[in-house]
C-alpha cells in the first residue's frame, strides 16, 4: 500500500485519508474512495492535492480483511457484523461464559501489525448480544498473504466462543443464627434468583437449618435428589476446612474440591463435589448483588465448565474486584464518584400510525403508556427526569402537572425523532455523567431494568438494552456522546452512532420488555389496553 500525498490528478481510486469540507457544506469522510465525482468536487473547491492511500498489487482492502478474518473466528455461539471502517466486531449469540484462547489470538495479533484482534476476557460472563471481539484492520489495505495467514490461525481449531448456560435445578440450604435477620435470609434468594435469570435456572427448594453440622447434612441430603447443585448459604462463614459446613458436605459423603480463593470479595468460597453435583459454601459476598468471587464460579458451573482447586488457584490476576471499606482496618481506597444519571423520556411523536389518538394517553392497566415510563424513571436511581413534548404537548403536560416532572418543549418535532433527543440531551444537568434515553410508548421497561443498565454503566461505555439478542431500548449514553447525538438529523434516532461505536456498547439482556413498544390500535388491544378519549 502507498500512502503519500497525491495530486488531484494522480488521486482517483486512492482512498482519502482524511475528511474534506466542500464549500457547499458537504463532507468527503475519511476512508472515501476518490471517483470521478469526488475529484471533480474536490477540484471546483480548489483542491490541488489530497493524503490518501492507494492499494497495490497483493493488497486487501481494511473492509474486506476484517470480514474474513471475523467469518474465520466465527464460532459456537458467536456472529459477526458486516464489516465498516475496517472493523468487524462479533457478538455473543446467547447467554453463557465467553472463552478465548491466548495462544492462538496472539498467534493472530502477531501475523502483521495492520491486524489487530482484541477479546474479552477468558471466561467471563456475557449475555446475549454483548460484544465480545473485534477485528480491526489499521491501514487502508494489508498484504493479501498476512490476511491468509490469519485466516489460517483462525480456521485451525477454535479461536474464541461460548460455553451457553443450562437450565438448572438449585437447591438452597441457608443456616440460621440469632444475629441474621430473617429479612436478611429473604433477600438472599432474591438476588440468588436475578442471578439465576439469565440461564433460567431457578432455586427449586430452600430448606433453613440451624448452624450445626448434622441438620446441614440432612437438609443437603434432602435436597440433592431435586437438584443440580447445591448452595449453601452459613449465618456465619467458613473459617477452616474443617468448620461447620465442609464437615457437613463430608458427612453427605461429598469430596472438597476447594476451599478458599484468590478473588476479593469471594475469599472465603467453598467448592465441594457429592455424586458427582456441584456443592457450593458460599462466601458472605454472595449475599450481595455487586460482582464477586461466587459469581465466577456459579457462571461457569451453570455453564457446563468443571471448576477445578488449580482454576480457582488462578484466578488472581484480576481477582481484586473491589475495595471494601467496612473492615476492621480499612485498607486505602480510592475515591470513586458517584454517577449521576438524567433519565430522559422521548414524548413528542405525532404517533401517526395510532390514527388521531396519542399514543401516549393510551391506557394500558388503567394508566396513561407515558404514566407507566414516567413512573419506572422516577422510581429508578436517575438523578433526574426530563420528559421531551411536542405533538399535543399540552395533554402530555396536563398528565404530567403533579408529578414534579421537568418539561421541555421541543417545538421542531414534527422534523423527526433527532430534534426530541437534541431537545432532551440539552436539558441536561451539568452535573450528569450519564443520559439513559427511554421511549414514551414502552410501559414494561421498569424502574429495575432502567438501575441494571445504570449499574451497568462504566467508564465511556454506551449501555444498549437488548432483546434474545437484538438491540433494543432504552440506551445510556456517556457525556463524551452528548455533542454527537445532538447532531442527529431526521426520524431514525442514534442507531448509526452505535454502530460507529460498537467496540464500547455494552449490551444488558432485558428481555420482551426491550423490544415491545405500542405503535397501533391493533397493538395496543391485543396488550390488553384501551384508546384514552383526549
Amino acid at each position: 500500500m502507498k500512502f503519500a500525498t497525491f495530486a488531484l490528478g494522480e488521486a482517483q481510486g486512492a482512498v482519502l485519508a482524511h475528511a474534506v469540507k466542500l464549500p457547499d457544506g458537504r463532507r468527503l469522510k475519511k476512508g472515501t474512495v476518490l471517483g470521478k465525482n469526488e475529484i471533480a468536487s474536490l477540484a471546483q473547491a480548489g483542491v490541488e492535492s489530497v493524503i490518501a492511500a492507494r492499494l497495490e498489487a497483493g493488497d486487501t482492502g481494511e473492509d474486506d480483511a476484517a470480514q474474513r478474518i471475523a467469518q474465520a473466528l466465527v464460532s459456537t455461539g458467536i456472529r459477526a457484523e458486516a464489516p465498516a471502517t475496517g472493523r468487524v466486531n462479533l457478538y455473543a449469540e446467547a447467554n453463557g461464559v465467553f472463552r478465548a484462547f491466548k495462544e492462538k489470538v496472539d498467534a493472530i495479533n502477531a501475523v502483521e501489525p495492520g491486524i489487530t484482534f482484541a477479546t474479552l476476557d477468558h471466561l467471563k460472563a456475557v449475555n446475549a448480544g454483548r460484544m465480545v471481539a473485534t477485528v480491526k484492520i489499521i491501514p487502508y489495505g494489508v498484504p493479501e498473504a498476512a490476511v491468509a495467514r490469519a485466516v489460517e490461525i483462525a480456521s485451525a481449531g477454535e479461536v474464541i466462543g461460548i460455553d451457553r448456560y443450562r437450565s438448572m435445578h438449585i437447591g438452597v440450604v441457608a443456616t440460621k443464627l440469632p444475629s441474621l435477620k430473617p429479612s436478611t435470609m429473604d433477600k438472599t434468594i432474591r438476588v440468588l434468583e436475578d442471578r439465576l435469570a439469565p440461564s433460567g435456572s431457578t432455586v427449586v427448594r430452600e430448606i433453613r437449618t440451624g448452624h450445626v453440622e448434622t441438620e446441614i447434612a440432612e437438609a443437603i441430603g434432602a435436597l440433592l435428589p431435586q437438584s443440580d447443585m447445591v448452595l449453601v448459604f452459613g449465618a456465619s462463614a467458613i473459617c477452616d476446612i474443617d468448620d461447620v459446613i465442609p464437615s457437613a458436605i463430608r458427612n453427605q459423603g461429598g469430596e472438597i474440591v476447594h476451599f478458599g480463593m484468590p478473588v476479593d470479595p469471594g475469599n472465603l468460597l467453598l467448592l465441594a463435589e457429592i455424586d458427582g453435583k456441584p456443592v457450593i459454601g458460599a462466601p458472605g459476598c454472595a449475599r450481595s448483588p455487586a460482582e464477586n468471587g461466587f459469581d465466577w464460579v456459579l457462571q461457569r458451573l451453570i455453564a457446563g465448565r468443571r471448576v477445578t482447586a488449580e482454576e480457582m488457584t488462578g484466578m488472581g490476576v484480576g481477582g481484586l474486584l473491589m475495595e471494601i471499606g467496612t473492615r476492621p482496618q480499612p485498607r486505602e481506597k480510592a475515591q470513586i464518584p458517584v454517577r449521576r444519571v438524567a433519565a430522559i423520556i422521548l414524548a413528542a411523536g405525532k404517533s401517526t400510525r395510532m390514527g388521531t389518538a396519542n399514543k401516549l394517553l393510551a391506557k394500558l392497566d388503567g394508566k396513561p403508556l407515558i404514566a407507566h415510563v414516567f413512573a419506572a424513571a422516577e422510581a429508578s436511581s436517575a438523578t433526574e427526569t426530563i420528559v421531551v413534548t411536542g405533538h399535543e404537548a399540552d395533554k402530555v403536560e396536563a398528565l404530567l402537572a403533579e408529578s414534579g416532572a421537568r418539561l421541555v418543549h421541543n417545538p421542531d418535532y414534527a422534523r423527526g425523532l433527532s430534534t426530541s433527543l437534541a431537545a432532551g440531551i440539552g436539558a441536561v444537568s451539568e452535573d450528569c455523567d450519564v443520559a439513559i434515553i427511554l421511549l414514551g410508548d414502552m410501559p414494561h421497561v421498569t424502574s429495575a431494568m432502567i438501575d441494571r443498565m445504570i449499574a451497568a454503566s462504566s467508564g465511556e461505555a454506551i449501555v444498549v438494552a437488548a432483546h434474545g439478542g437484538e438491540r433494543g431500548n432504552p440506551v445510556l449514553w456517556p457525556r463524551r456522546d452528548f455533542e454527537a447525538l445532538c447532531s442527529l438529523h431526521g426520524d431514525t434516532g442514534a442507531r448509526a452512532l452505535i454502530g460507529e461505536n460498537g467496540d464500547r456498547v455494552v449490551a444488558v439482556e432485558l428481555g420482551e420488555a426491550a423490544g415491545f413498544d405500542i405503535d397501533t390500535p391493533e397493538a395496543l388491544v391485543d396488550a390488553g389496553g384501551e384508546v384514552s378519549e383526549n
